[in-house]
């Protein structure tokens, strides 16, 4: 019985901990690459968990699945153009409190759209009922769900950094901006890029942390100490870590 307990235990607690890592490998992907930490990162999140709910209501939830965090990833991408370009020659203090204003303005667009109690954002019948049956104790197929999900965001974006060839423009960027350009490569577009890809990947996560956990307006409040909890015990900046 009690090891039982504790495999459960410690496969629902891995899954929660790869859901954190998605969220936190987006926000230690932009802090990495351009320095800048996002304080609306659970908003894109809360954001994702909200698009998705909408959408698969009319699409079902596995279009959702990938509209979702692409739409998330458009506005992460057109917000990085339009304002957070205008104060990034200003230092990282206008950084954070215009990421920490956008924070509120979503939390405020959440309520007056979708109001300010829970939203009913099911699991799809496919990932309903356990995957498996511990001497009467079930695991559930969404925490596995979110388990796959994580380790192929994994797999995927250390590929994507490593083993490409805007993986390596992105890497160079970083480290030699003024080079890069020299070399023909827009870096703006390149921040530009990383910024919406690391929203898109806190997307992800809402998509499918909203339907196994519960999507209400203060999901976002709620991951927001423990992401940045996780980020500075990994180490700032490493998506290994």
């Amino acid at each position: 019985m009690n090891l039982e307990f504790f495999v459960i235990s410690l496969l629902n607690g891995v899954s929660y901990g790869l859901l954190l890592f998605m969220l936190s490998s987006g926000l230690t992907l932009i802090f990495s690459m351009m320095g800048v930490l996002n304080f609306a990162h659970t908003s894109f999140y809360m954001l994702g968990a909200y698009f998705a709910y909408t959408i698969s209501g009319v699409v079902g939830f596995w279009p959702a699945l990938v509209l979702s965090p692409l739409l998330i990833g458009i506005l992460g991408a057109a917000f990085e153009r339009y304002a957070l370009r205008r104060v990034h020659k200003f230092g990282h203090v206008p950084e954070l409190l215009v990421t920490f204003g956008l924070s509120y303005l979503i939390l405020e667009i959440v309520q007056l759209v979708w109001g300010r109690s829970t939203v009913p954002y099911g699991l799809p019948t496919q990932l309903q009922g356990p995957l498996f049956t511990l001497y009467g104790t079930q695991f559930p197929k969404s925490r596995s769900f979110i388990m796959l999900v994580a380790l192929l965001m994994l797999l995927s974006v250390w590929l994507l950094l490593t083993r490409t060839r805007i993986g390596l423009v992105i890497q160079a960027a970083l480290k030699y901006p003024d080079m890069v350009e020299a070399l023909g490569h827009n870096v703006p577009r390149v921040f530009m890029l990383v910024f919406g890809g690391g929203c898109a990947l806190a997307g992800l996560a809402g998509v499918i942390g909203g339907n196994t956990y519960v999507t209400e307006p203060a999901m976002a409040m709620s991951v927001g100490s423990i992401i940045f909890v996780v980020v500075v015990v990994g180490g700032m900046g490493s998506l290994a870590g």
